[in-house]
C-alpha cells in the first residue's frame, strides 16, 4: 500500500493533467501548502530531550539570571500584598493601645484589692457597687433557708463525711467542693445531687468523692430537678460571708509546689489565703469589667474604621475572630490584652507582689488570644500565605493556556498524526 502522501500527490498531478486548477491550501509549514503535522508521541519526546540536555535538570537552569530575579521580585512583592492584608496601621495599634491603658486604669482606679473592713469586703468603687447590687439582688440568708437550695455536697466540715477532707471547714468548703465552682458546678454539682455524693479537692490535692448517708433527702432524681437545684444553690452562696470561689479556682489545689514569698508558700497555699480574704466570684465580675472594656473598645473601634474605609456594615461586624473574616480583629484583641495585662503587671509589682492584685479575667483572655496569635503566626498564616500566592501564579498559568488555546485554533484545523 502506497504511503498516504504518495497518493495525495498522484491524485493531484492527475487532476492538474485534467486542467483543473486546485485550490489554495493552508500554509502550515512555511511552504505555502497544507501538510501533514506529524506529532511525536510523549515518550518520545522525552527521550529528545534527555539527548539534547540530559537528566536531573532543576528547573532554575530553564531562565536566565535576570528572569530569576524578577521571579524573585515577583513572590516577594505577592508576600508583601498579603501580609499588607493583616498588617496594623497606626490608627488599628492606636485603638487597641487606648483599649489597654483604659482598661487598665478601671482596674487600678475602679476594681481596687477586696480587703475585709468592719463593714464587710469592700475594694474600688466600681467593686463595691457591684457587690452591693448582688446583695440587694440575692439578700444573705433568704435562699439558705429553703429546702429546695439544700444539696448533698454542702458539708462544711467532717462531722458528717465518711472520709476526712483535709481542711474542709466552714471558710473553705466552698473553694473545696467541685459543686460550688461557677463553672464545674454544672457538671460535678449537678452529679453529686443526682448521686447523693459530695466530690472535694482537699488543702492537700487529694481528691475525695463520697457518698453523703446524712444528706440523702437532698437528691434529685433526674438531671432538669438536679440542674435547677444547682442554679438555686449557687444564687444562695453568693452573698454569703464566704461567696463562690472564683471559676476553676478549686483547680488550684492541686499546685501543691512553689516557695514563694517570705513565708514560703505553694501556690494552692496563695489561692486559699486569696479566697480567704475576698477573693471571690463577686470580685470575679467586678474585675471582668476591665477585661470586657477591651473587647468592647477595639471591636467598635474596628467596626467604626472598617465601615469608614468602605467595607459594607455586614462586612465590618466584629464578632469573629477568625482572621479571614476580620483580618486585623484578633491582632489588635491580642495587642489590647497585652496592654491591659502590662498595666496589671504593674500594678502586682506597685503592691509589692500581693496576688489580690492579680485580674485573674485579664490573665485568662491574655493567655488565650496569645496562644491564638502563636499560632495564627506560625502555622495559619504561612498556610494561607502560601495558598494565596499560588492562587496568583495559576491564574497567570491559566491566561497562558488561554493563548496557546487560542493560537492553536488560529491554525485552520491541520490534520495531526499522533505517532
Amino acid at each position: 500500500m502506497k504511503p498516504v502522501n504518495e497518493r495525495i500527490a498522484s491524485s493531484e498531478a492527475l487532476l492538474q493533467e485534467l486542467g483543473y486548477t486546485l485550490p489554495a491550501k493552508a500554509d502550515i509549514n512555511g511552504t505555502g501548502r497544507k501538510g501533514i503535522m506529524q506529532m511525536p508521541s510523549w515518550e518520545e519526546l522525552c527521550l529528545e530531550a534527555q539527548r539534547s540536555v540530559g537528566a536531573n535538570i532543576p528547573l532554575e537552569s530553564l531562565f536566565t539570571a535576570e528572569e530569576l530575579q524578577e521571579n524573585s521580585a515577583a513572590i516577594r512583592k505577592m508576600n508583601g500584598d498579603y501580609n499588607q492584608i493583616y498588617h496594623l496601621d497606626k490608627y488599628d495599634v492606636m485603638i487597641a493601645v487606648a483599649a489597654g491603658l483604659l482598661a487598665g486604669a478601671v482596674d487600678i482606679l475602679l476594681v481596687g484589692m477586696p480587703q475585709k473592713t468592719y463593714e464587710g469586703l469592700k475594694a474600688g468603687p466600681l467593686s463595691d457597687y457591684i457587690r452591693d447590687y448582688f446583695e440587694q439582688r440575692y439578700p444573705p440568708g433568704e435562699l439558705e433557708q429553703l429546702s429546695i437550695s439544700k444539696v448533698p455536697y454542702d458539708a462544711q466540715d467532717n462531722r458528717n463525711t465518711s472520709i476526712t477532707v483535709e481542711g474542709l471547714s466552714a471558710y473553705y468548703h466552698r473553694l473545696l467542693s467541685l459543686g460550688h465552682d461557677p463553672l464545674l458546678g454544672f457538671i460535678f454539682g449537678v452529679s453529686d445531687i443526682k448521686n447523693g455524693k459530695m466530690t472535694t479537692i482537699d488543702k492537700a490535692g487529694k481528691v475525695v468523692s463520697q457518698v453523703m448517708d446524712c444528706y440523702a433527702d437532698r437528691k434529685e432524681a433526674d438531671i432538669y430537678s438536679a440542674l435547677c437545684k444547682q442554679i438555686i444553690h449557687f444564687k444562695s452562696d453568693i452573698t454569703t460571708s464566704m461567696g463562690l470561689p472564683v471559676p476553676l479556682m478549686s483547680l488550684f489545689n492541686f499546685l501543691q509546689v512553689g516557695n514563694i514569698g517570705k513565708e514560703e508558700q505553694t501556690i494552692a497555699e496563695i489561692v486559699q489565703g486569696m479566697y480567704y480574704e475576698g477573693y471571690d466570684f463577686i470580685h470575679f465580675c467586678s474585675m471582668s469589667v476591665s477585661m470586657m472594656l477591651v473587647e468592647a473598645v477595639i471591636r467598635m473601634g474596628y467596626a467604626i474604621k472598617r465601615i469608614k474605609e468602605g467595607h459594607s456594615v455586614k462586612d465590618s461586624i466584629p464578632v469573629s475572630t477568625n482572621q479571614e473574616k476580620n483580618p486585623k480583629l484578633a491582632t489588635m484583641l491580642f495587642l489590647g490584652h497585652s496592654a491591659a495585662t502590662a498595666v496589671n503587671a504593674g500594678k502586682i509589682v506597685f503592691a509589692e507582689g500581693n496576688p489580690l492584685a492579680i485580674n485573674y479575667p485579664e490573665w485568662v483572655a491574655f493567655a488565650s488570644y496569645s496562644y491564638r496569635q502563636l499560632k495564627w503566626e506560625i502555622i495559619r498564616k504561612p498556610e494561607l500565605r502560601d495558598r494565596y500566592v499560588r492562587d496568583l501564579i495559576n491564574e497567570e498559568l491559566e491566561s497562558v493556556y488561554k493563548d496557546i488555546d487560542e493560537t492553536f485554533d488560529s491554525m485552520r484545523n491541520p490534520i495531526i498524526v499522533m505517532s
